[in-house]
């Protein structure tokens, strides 16, 4: 086996198909197809069925390929301990974020991080769930962060934080009477009674999502059955239409402290100990970590002790 090979095979498998494996390889077809064959030739077994221009791994080559991923992870991590034996001021790191938590997480851990690793180049990819899971067993990605996962055994897992999901009102609707000077209050977050919110126009994340699973589950188990004015997979977008009081919203805690108001809600805590979500970094399992890379492992975590201390309370204009 050879690192081209190794390649050259799993991106055939990848596409199914040698004409865009050989693009994104950035070799001609021909040169691609003659490699394929000289391989099989030597293994003396076949690592495709060709049905038209389909790839289809056999057994072999599904066995193959396994070993593939497991040798070039292994040179991933070499190449990446050998650079850190050479120099210690220089690397890359690669990190997948959820769509939305990036944009509360990026601003506030990078700078601390470049400044203690300047040289090191950090990519941010925002991507699905499954989206990040691929690209960790494809080592394509150092790190994952997710909002909840469901474990996978190829995989190690550190939890950066656990946060609350509050709800946020606007200072303007009923809900927020009584509650003026909240932002002076320097204790938890006041709580609601979940009958007050029954009937109450809901903006609602969709259930496929963390925060829109977990609120579905508390609004069936409090038998609350709200108006929903909206739907949207955007909690940015949820909290501006709360903004201008078009309804109401549950949010993760970090997301309502990251997001600068020109109308601060007023936000409470639901009194649920199931209105909690975790969010994790993932790596795989086994794979080594640069004295950099355990630094951004820190700093991530430093970030949730900051942003979800309870006995900060008050608005959410941080």
């Amino acid at each position: 086996m050879n690192i081209h090979e190794l390649n050259y095979v799993l991106c055939i498998a990848k596409h199914q198909n040698i004409t865009k494996a050989a693009q994104e390889l950035y070799i001609s077809q021909p040169t691609l197809s003659k490699h394929l064959k000289k391989l099989e030739r030597d293994l003396d077994i076949k690592l495709f069925n060709r049905i038209d221009n389909c790839y289809i791994p056999t057994h072999a080559g599904r066995r193959y390929m396994k070993y593939a991923s497991k040798v070039l992870a292994l040179t991933k991590d070499w190449e990446k301990e050998l650079s850190d034996l050479v120099t210690s001021n220089a690397g890359e790191i690669n990190i997948a974020f959820p769509l939305m938590r990036s944009s509360c997480m990026i601003p506030q851990i990078f700078p601390a991080f470049h400044k203690l690793h300047p040289g090191i180049q950090v990519n941010f990819f925002e991507e699905t769930y499954g989206i990040q899971e691929r690209l960790l067993e494809d080592t394509k990605i150092d790190f994952a962060i997710f909002s909840e996962c469901s474990p996978n055994p190829k995989l190690e897992y550190e939890t950066l934080g656990t946060e609350e999901i509050l709800l946020a009102v606007s200072p303007s609707h009923p809900l927020s009477a009584g509650f003026p000077d909240l932002h002076h209050i320097e204790d938890s977050y006041p709580r609601i009674t979940w009958d007050k919110l029954e009937g109450e126009n809901l903006i609602l994340h969709f259930p496929e999502q963390t925060t829109g699973a977990i609120t579905e589950r508390l609004l069936a188990k409090h038998h609350i059955h709200p108006r929903v004015p909206f739907y949207t997979r955007n909690t940015q977008a949820a909290l501006l239409l709360v903004q201008e009081n078009q309804g109401i919203c549950f949010a993760p805690e970090t997301y309502i402290r990251s997001m600068t108001f020109q109308k601060p809600p007023v936000c409470f805590s639901l009194g649920d100990e199931e209105a909690f979500t975790a969010t994790t970094l993932a790596y795989r399992k086994g794979a080594y970590l640069s004295p950099y890379s355990l630094d951004f492992i820190q700093i991530a975590k430093k970030y949730f002790n900051n942003y979800t201390n309870n006995n900060v309370g008050g608005t959410c204009n941080d």
